[in-house]
């Protein structure tokens, strides 16, 4: 009796999927649609709720959140979670993320530093260590391709202004913008932030691949090094 309970239980939330919608699922029970199968001692949305409790109790993230955050060994820490449950939560995790970034993409033109900071904010902002991103685009400040040129420790990335502009040749960019992180959450921009994006800056006047901005993201937060004056005004440290 006991083990029939535990298998309607973790029917449930493919019965409530199937009446209602997924809009209708709590995200313990989205969760356990993707594991499938719990555990002998408890069911698939009860190990759901496992892994949601985690995060808050390790103090990274809480709800849905913990999922990016958590590794895989630590998802596979929780008993009933194997390597390809957690490879599973994981991928779904990514590409929630590419959906999103994907759907904000589309239309929109990069030359506002709130809509490069707002498109990258929930790539960059809850990473341990710095990542540097190029980002490319046309005529028309439209989105052409971006790619990840440095991912350094928590307090230094290193920067090769000759890769940028080979990429951006390569692309046919017509303007440029890096975007990076720093992992305290505070956005301000460094000395070495300031010195690199001039260096970077003086090379794309003379290749007249026009630097837009150096967007830097911190915690919901970021700062334009353009809107701060280190690009036009060329503001002394």
């Amino acid at each position: 009796m006991e083990e029939k309970r535990k298998i309607w239980e973790e029917q449930l939330p493919y019965e409530k999927f199937e009446a209602y919608g997924p809009e209708h699922l709590s995200d313990a029970e989205l969760i356990a649609i993707l594991l499938r199968t719990g555990t002998k001692d408890c069911n698939s949305v009860e190990l759901a709720k496992k892994i949601l409790k985690l995060g808050s109790q390790t103090g990274q993230a809480h709800g849905l959140l913990t999922l990016q955050h958590l590794s895989l060994p630590q998802l596979m820490e929780i008993k009933g979670v194997g390597k390809v449950k957690a490879i599973r939560l994981k991928c779904v995790t990514e590409l929630s993320k590419r959906m999103a970034m994907e759907g904000f993409r589309h239309g929109i033109h990069f030359d506002r530093p709130a809509t490069v900071a707002g498109y990258y904010m929930e790539q960059l902002r809850h990473l341990e260590v710095e990542q540097v991103i190029l980002v490319m685009t046309d005529n028309k400040n439209r989105f052409l391709r971006d790619m990840v040129l440095s991912r350094g420790t928590v307090n230094m990335s290193v920067l090769s202004p000759r890769e940028i502009f080979l990429q951006a040749i390569r692309m046919q960019a017509v303007h440029i913008l890096l975007v990076h992180n720093h992992p305290s959450g505070d956005p301000t921009p460094s000395s070495e932030d300031i010195r690199i994006t001039r260096r970077v800056d003086e090379a794309a006047q003379i290749l007249n691949i026009p630097l837009v901005d150096h967007i830097i993201i911190g915690d919901n937060t970021y700062a334009s090094l353009k809107e701060l004056g280190y690009l036009e005004k060329r503001k002394e440290l």
